[in-house]
């Protein structure tokens, strides 16, 4: 297989013995995108632009932090953030003071008027708007949307392998299946880079190799729990010592455990 530099790390991926390739991927990507948000990003205009907008999600706020390596740069990022969206919450708020004020010495009347029409307040409309805010800056986060994009074009290079490369495609099906969560992702990739034929041949070997993996999980899992019976203690683990943490992956992804 001849490789090219946006096909490395989906080789050494998949060459890698894990419950899912893509989980692999995923998290040398995100642990980039980490170090990259602590380090170069900072000095960078445009990439202070977007952290102050859409700022980051709880999972990444907690891996930088978690992280050690540059906590005056995230307090930077987490300032120039609060400055601006404290300022857009704060314009919402003066934009409806007077409602506020007003709203607040409506009579019953007129409350049950609203309410029979079905005729928004003022400070409803102004509620409507502060969720909305808040459900916007919920969605977005710096290092979610650039993972996102990056994960999107190696499942391309994925796909053009897999068709390309037979190399590649004997390595992808010989894997241990894919976790749900990118088991999904890998279906809904058919109906986008690939025509009827490649679809009925990718998903045949896909879901033959994941349900027999499911079912192997599966026993080591049950393995796992009967090796607690007093008639198993002297049997040999397996590979059931790490199948629940495996067993978790499996069904839902990368996980950070302790």
């Amino acid at each position: 297989m001849k490789e090219k530099i946006y096909t490395i790390p989906v080789t050494e991926a998949f060459k890698a013995d894990s419950e899912c390739p893509l989980c692999v991927l995923e998290k040398q990507m995100e642990d980039n995108y980490v170090e990259y948000a602590l380090g170069p990003s900072l000095m960078e205009p445009d990439n202070r632009i977007e952290t102050n907008k859409k700022g980051f999600c709880k999972d990444h706020y907690e891996k930088m932090y978690n992280k050690k390596a540059n906590t005056l740069g995230l307090a930077l990022m987490i300032d120039t953030h609060l400055v601006e969206k404290n300022k857009r919450f704060s314009k919402l708020f003066r934009q409806g003071v007077e409602s506020l004020s007003r709203d607040s010495s409506m009579s019953f009347v007129q409350n049950i008027a609203n309410k029979v029409t079905f005729r928004q307040t003022k400070t409803e409309g102004l509620v409507d708007d502060i969720i909305h805010e808040l459900e916007k800056l919920e969605k977005t986060c710096f290092i979610c949307e650039k993972l996102e994009y990056t994960m999107e074009r190696y499942k391309d290079v994925i796909f053009y392998l897999y068709f390309k490369e037979e190399d590649f495609r004997n390595l992808f099906n010989s894997k241990k299946g894919f976790c749900l969560k990118h088991l999904k992702e890998l279906l809904e990739g058919t109906k986008k880079y690939l025509n009827p034929a490649q679809t009925a041949q990718f998903v045949y070997n896909l879901m033959k190799m994941q349900l027999e993996n499911m079912d192997r999980i599966q026993k080591e899992v049950n393995w796992f729990t009967k090796k607690f019976e007093y008639q198993n203690e002297d049997k040999p683990w397996g590979n059931s010592k790490d199948a629940v943490p495996r067993s978790i992956q499996k069904l839902v992804g990368n996980c950070d455990f302790k």
